[in-house]
């Protein structure tokens, strides 16, 4: 059953302003910490998108690590750490939760897939990720993996660039997957560049721009725009970038 205001497992998550002293460190210097408010998610399918170095990571991990994740990706049961790189920004956030708590959940880090994938086979939980090991896998299909597998519904499931290895084709199998979960009770929150994977319909789309961040369209967004531009003018565009 989908969820709604009133079941989603995330409502909210805004910054602890008076938690602040200075916003003069990463990264609480980037532009959109100084004009971030808050954020309605929602009930089902959230995008937090932007140009690179624009936060969006950093955010989504702050929301994951506030929740209880591992800093490196996973279930709430996940405690390993490779390196310690995440940033103190989970201190600032403020997440406000649903009455109702998911029965599974799931961090995805495409950055660290591998250390989490090798954590998986320490631990000898294989089986309920398809029961092959997942480095002997290409990348993307040990991505899909995961998605297909262990992903079992009634979940909240926060993605960080699954897109990283994952083909158009494959792309488009994932808003398929991401559709099934959705009619099982599930919400997810993610941050991508793919102009296919930001596609889920009347999906919440928040950009993370140097001015801060804004509900877009996905036709208004930078990265369907660009997308479209090279592909309705690529010899143009080319031409343009070759001979600048």
């Amino acid at each position: 059953m989908l969820l709604n205001h009133d079941t989603q497992y995330i409502k909210r998550v805004g910054l602890k302003r008076d938690h602040i002293e200075s916003y003069d460190r990463f990264p609480l210097n980037l532009p959109v910490m100084k004009q971030f408010e808050e954020i309605i998610l929602h009930p089902n399918v959230t995008y937090i998108i932007g140009e690179n170095g624009m936060g969006k990571s950093t955010l989504l991990e702050a929301i994951a690590i506030g929740l209880g994740f591992n800093p490196e990706g996973g279930t709430l049961n996940f405690n390993f750490s490779n390196y310690d790189s995440h940033s103190d920004l989970h201190e600032y956030v403020r997440i406000a939760k649903g009455a109702i708590r998911p029965k599974d959940s799931f961090f995805f880090r495409a950055e660290s897939y591998y250390n989490l994938a090798t954590n998986i086979e320490e631990l000898n939980v294989v089986d309920s990720y398809g029961g092959v090991s997942l480095h002997e896998l290409s990348h993307g299909e040990s991505y899909f993996a995961t998605f297909m597998h262990r992903f079992s519904g009634n979940g909240l499931y926060i993605l960080d660039e699954p897109e990283a290895a994952l083909s158009p084709l494959r792309q488009m199998s994932m808003l398929a997957r991401i559709h099934e979960l959705v009619k099982d009770g599930s919400q997810f929150i993610i941050s991508t560049h793919s102009p296919i994977l930001m596609a889920y319909p009347e999906a919440k789309i928040i950009q993370l721009t140097e001015d801060g961040m804004e509900e877009s369209s996905l036709e208004e967004t930078n990265h369907y725009k660009i997308m479209k531009q090279f592909m309705e003018g690529r010899e143009r565009l080319l031409h343009h970038l070759f001979d600048s």
